[in-house]
This record gives C-alpha cells, sequence and structure tokens, in this order.
C-alpha cells in the first residue's frame, strides 16, 4: 500500500508547530488581540512588548490547525523587531504567496506552498498575522489605545 501524502500536513509544517516558538504568555504586556476563524474554530490571542515602536517580545496562544499553529510559531521568532509597517509587509507578502504564487515573504513562508491551492485554508495561515496587527493598533499613535 503506498502512501498518501497531504502537502498542507508537510514535514515542515509539523515541525514548525511542534517547535511552537514563542507560544505561551508574556509577564507584562504592552498590548495583547486576538483573532479568530469562526468557520473552524481557530483561535490566536498574541501578546507583545515594544519599545520604541518595535516589538521587542512577543508570545501567542494558538488553539487551532497545524496551519494556524505554524504561522504562529514563524511569528514567534520572525515577529521580534518589526514594527506596524514592516508587520503590514510581512502580512501583505503572505497574502500575495497564498494568493497569486508569490515568492514567500520569509524562507519559513514556504513551508505554507502546499496551502496555496486550498483557498479556503488561506485564513489559517493568515489568521496569527491579523491578531498581531490587532495588537500593534492600539499602540500606535492615533489607535484605539492613544
Amino acid at each position: 500500500m503506498s502512501e498518501v501524502s497531504d502537502p498542507i500536513y508537510s514535514k515542515a509544517l509539523l515541525r514548525l508547530a511542534a517547535d511552537a516558538a514563542g507560544a505561551g504568555h508574556l509577564p507584562a504586556p504592552d498590548a495583547a488581540a486576538s483573532a479568530a476563524n469562526p468557520a473552524c474554530g481557530d483561535r490566536v490571542t498574541m501578546e507583545v512588548a515594544l519599545a520604541d515602536g518595535r516589538i521587542a517580545a512577543l508570545a501567542h496562544d494558538t488553539h487551532g490547525c497545524l496551519l494556524t499553529q505554524a504561522s504562529a510559531a514563524i511569528l514567534g521568532e520572525a515577529g521580534i523587531g518589526l514594527d506596524r509597517a514592516a508587520l503590514a509587509e510581512l502580512e501583505a507578502g503572505v497574502r500575495a504567496m497564498l494568493k497569486d504564487g508569490a515568492a514567500p515573504p520569509l524562507p519559513a513562508y514556504g513551508a505554507f506552498d502546499g496551502a496555496a491551492s486550498h483557498p479556503g485554508r488561506h485564513v489559517c495561515v493568515l489568521l496569527p498575522l491579523q491578531a498581531l496587527r490587532a495588537a500593534l493598533e492600539p499602540a500606535e499613535p492615533g489607535g484605539a489605545g492613544s
């Protein structure tokens, strides 16, 4: 019997999710926000500590599918040092990668190549980025927290 492999559940994605970089909570976050996908029940909460408008520390509490967990883990490492503009650029790059087949904005996002052909799963990959963007909004001048 031959083994059937599903590119959505690649070894690279399984590794990212298992490593769970950034999983947990910060002792005193400057901001936090959640994003949820009501279609499947995935939910991500991102907590950030900021310094000079950049993410100095990041933690996530992720309850979701492999794609959401892996995406959150990438941000657990790659999110440190980003400001709101850099995060927006990263999010746009991930969207373009998924929708248009553009190159991954960071090498780790290449693990999602199998998800590109499943538009219904794009939201799973984008959910952690949306939560992180929402966490940064109140911390920005003119944001909800100002």
